[in-house]
């Protein structure tokens, strides 16, 4: 016991020392922003990164360092630590991710969070990353997969494959890019919702029976939560959507997360299990 507060307080000090340190300055990016564009035609190497960004000099990282390793002997809360950190579920997905046509307060991971405010059905905390960019396709999407999907990650949300159907991208393409995309997350072990869509009418009847059934096939095939319809309830309603028709508007989202909340705390209560057993 002796051992163990002499060894708080030398790290209390420790840390007092770094706090008063002229150069710690913290800046946030704005909340559940979605990033600008990835690889090749997209400029940052991240997505909706909210924690605190800072460049300390090398005294900054000797000194935790050593805070660290002192705090490690004869302690045993690191792994409580661990456990009650907030869970980091990434939506990847395209413009109705991204939150296209909309204030920044209304996109569907910003909603999202929000309804699940005070840890829902699982009780634990939860931070929803915005990672969609406009104009995406499956195949963009699988672009950005390794770097967009962090180690730190522990679910992920697939909302991919809409504008595939707008263009007329062969449903083979689409269901290969798909393929791969669960096939790379289900390798680390990550729990997986996707979000399925399905294609226009006016595709024809050739082409909506080779696209929409992609989605139960490979939630199927990988063993991940489906939910079928991203849009369910709000497609072709004229309230719920913008001017053009395809995007939903404030209204829209709002049905959107409310349809989808308890498959999404399906994922959530898998992703606290996996969480636990690291």
């Amino acid at each position: 016991m002796i051992v163990e507060v002499g060894i708080l307080e030398l790290v209390s000090s420790i840390v007092g020392s770094v706090l008063r340190e002229p150069w710690l300055r913290v800046s946030r990016l704005p909340a559940g922003r979605a990033q600008p564009p990835s690889p090749g035609r997209r400029q940052s190497p991240s997505y909706g990164t909210p924690a605190p960004r800072v460049q300390p000099p090398g005294r900054f990282k000797a000194l935790v360092a050593g805070a660290v390793l002192l705090a490690g002997v004869g302690t045993t809360g690191a792994a409580g630590q661990t456990a009650a950190a907030p869970l980091r579920i990434v939506a990847l997905g395209d413009s109705l991710v991204a939150g296209y046509g909309l204030p920044p307060g209304d996109a569907f991971p910003v909603r999202l969070q929000k309804a699940l405010a005070g840890g829902g059905r699982t009780g634990r905390p939860v931070e929803i990353v915005n990672a969609g960019v406009s104009g995406d396709t499956a195949t963009d999407g699988l672009s950005r997969l390794d770097w967009a999907i962090g180690d730190d990650v522990d679910g992920v949300i697939v909302e991919l494959g809409a504008n595939d159907a707008l263009r007329g991208i062969d449903p083979a393409v689409t269901r290969k890019a798909l393929d791969e995309v669960l096939k790379r997350l289900t390798a680390r072990g990550l729990p997986v919702l996707l979000a399925g869509m399905l294609a226009p009418p006016n595709l024809g009847p050739a082409y909506k029976a080779a696209f929409d059934p992609i989605f139960p096939e490979l939630a199927a095939a990988h063993g991940t939560l489906l939910y079928p319809f991203f849009l369910d309830g709000v497609a072709a309603e004229r309230g719920l959507n913008q001017p053009d028709g395809m995007h939903p508007n404030g209204k829209g989202v709002g049905v959107i997360v409310e349809r989808i909340l308890p498959k999404v705390e399906e994922l959530i209560a898998l992703a606290a299990a996996r969480r636990d057993r690291s």
